[in-house]
């Protein structure tokens, strides 16, 4: 890595490295010296145990805060402030997902030239892959999910991982977050050509004409050259798409999946590969397909006459045969998502006319108002998984069961940097206490509320 890498971030004096490692550093927070260590976060009830944790605070991560009313913030920053501050193609208009790896390592908005400069290395990086690992997942049936080949296929990659390889030398664990940001680097530019080789495997009948890709290009136009395609906006849709769905705090499923893991010092290739087994969910990463097999139905089942009173009887029709409306409402969030928002931009720009995005900007304004009457929703307004699916179907990338993968490329991004902050803060394995329901019962008795 050169010295005006990322890596110069943590290694100069003046770097992330002095914020967490000096005496006066956010360490401190952890290790109890400035007294905080000590304070309540909080309190919860029996009913929180039993769902899900909701609302439960248990988890410090410094990459990114998801505020149920602001939504996520990027180490400090918006998705507005986002798109506008981090660094843009020469020839496009959207962020580039280099500079929110940057931003979530080190905490600085990145130029245009540290960017530039980043993705030259990851695309170095890339240029290794074992040739045992492509020939793995030649090997894969057609019939494998994408994302049990990808899971699978980054496992295979684990036997580059430089964490474990000094680990088995004895370095010391205050350097273990070294080998972390090594490993994290080299599973985030190498994530692209694993998916596109799956991609081109599953939906293009084995045809690698194109995995060479272009590294000359940023990390997401090269992507989308390895994947088949070659028009500058669906690069630009590519560069938005992978920065924000990077990260959303460390407790969805992925995130606080890979951190689990990681924090029992398994390396990043281990760790991420379980994250993504929990992206696989249909409650998590596996929605945003949901939303796109809902939307086709309901604009067949309706002969493409989506109009509003249409769409609000469809809709209801959906809720009183005991389905749901997928894409709509959100753990945490108590608004509309903002990455929502983002695309919803992004097609009102580039997308005028298309069928399919005429259909989710009219349930923009029609299923809050029903989920609202219907009375069970928290949250009836659009998470990020509403809009995507139409955005890549536009383009021409409709193969639905792929769309999950190109989260976690995206993913690796945020999850990578937060486990690497982990190491930096030297922080213990998780092993949070459970507890039986009989041990509930005892606790709690019914009679003493009586």
């Amino acid at each position: 890595m050169g010295s005006s890498g990322i890596n110069a971030e943590y290694m100069g004096s003046s770097g992330i490295n002095a914020e967490y490692m000096g005496s006066s550093g956010i360490n401190a927070e952890y290790m109890g010296s400035s007294g905080i260590n000590a304070e309540y976060m909080g309190s919860y009830t029996v009913n929180q145990a039993y769902m899900g944790m909701r609302g439960i605070t248990g988890i410090v991560s410094e990459t990114s805060l998801l505020d149920e009313n602001e939504g996520i913030r990027f180490r400090g920053y918006s998705i507005p402030d986002c798109c506008d501050l981090l660094p843009t193609a020469s020839n496009g208009e959207e962020p580039l997902p280099e500079g929110m790896l940057w931003l979530l390592m080190t905490g600085e908005i990145p130029t245009a030239a540290e960017v530039a400069q980043l993705s030259g290395e990851l695309a170095e990086r890339a240029a290794n892959i074992p040739q045992y690992v492509f020939d793995l997942i030649d090997a894969y049936p057609k019939e494998m999910h994408p994302m049990s080949q990808l899971s699978a296929a980054v496992l295979a990659l684990q036997t580059e991982s430089k964490f474990a390889a000094n680990y088995r030398e004895g370095v010391h664990k205050s350097t273990y977050w070294k080998y972390f940001l090594e490993d994290s680097l080299d599973l985030i530019a190498r994530v692209p050509h694993v998916a596109a080789r799956i991609f081109r495997n599953v939906f293009r009948d084995r045809d690698h004409s194109c995995s060479a890709g272009d590294p000359s290009l940023d990390w997401s136009a090269n992507f989308a050259r390895m994947l088949g395609w070659q028009d500058p906006k669906f690069d630009e849709l590519m560069r938005l798409y992978l920065t924000i769905h990077a990260d959303h705090e460390g407790g969805n499923v992925s995130a606080h999946a890979t951190r689990l893991v990681a924090s029992a010092l398994s390396d990043p290739y281990l760790s991420f590969s379980a994250g993504m087994n929990g992206l696989a969910g249909p409650l998590h990463g596996l929605a945003n397909q949901e939303v796109l097999r809902w939307t086709k139905k309901m604009y067949d089942e309706l002969d493409g006459n989506v109009t509003a009173e249409a769409i609000e009887k469809y809709c209801w029709d959906t809720l009183n045969g005991g389905n749901v409306i997928p894409g709509f409402g959100h753990a945490v969030l108590k608004k509309t998502d903002p990455r929502y928002m983002a695309q919803r931009a992004f097609a009102l720009k580039h997308m005028e006319g298309d069928p399919l995005v005429g259909v989710v900007a009219t349930c923009y304004d029609v299923v809050p108002r029903v989920l609202t009457e219907q009375g069970k929703a928290n949250n009836p307004w659009p998470n990020v998984d509403a809009h995507s699916g139409v955005l890549l179907c536009h383009y021409g990338l409709s193969e639905e069961d792929f769309y999950t993968v190109l989260f976690g490329v995206s993913r690796a991004i945020g999850v990578c940097a937060n486990i690497t902050m982990e190491r930096i803060c030297m922080l213990p394995i998780e092993r949070p206490k459970s507890i039986t329901s009989k041990a509930i019962a005892k606790r709690f008795p019914e009679d003493k509320k009586q």
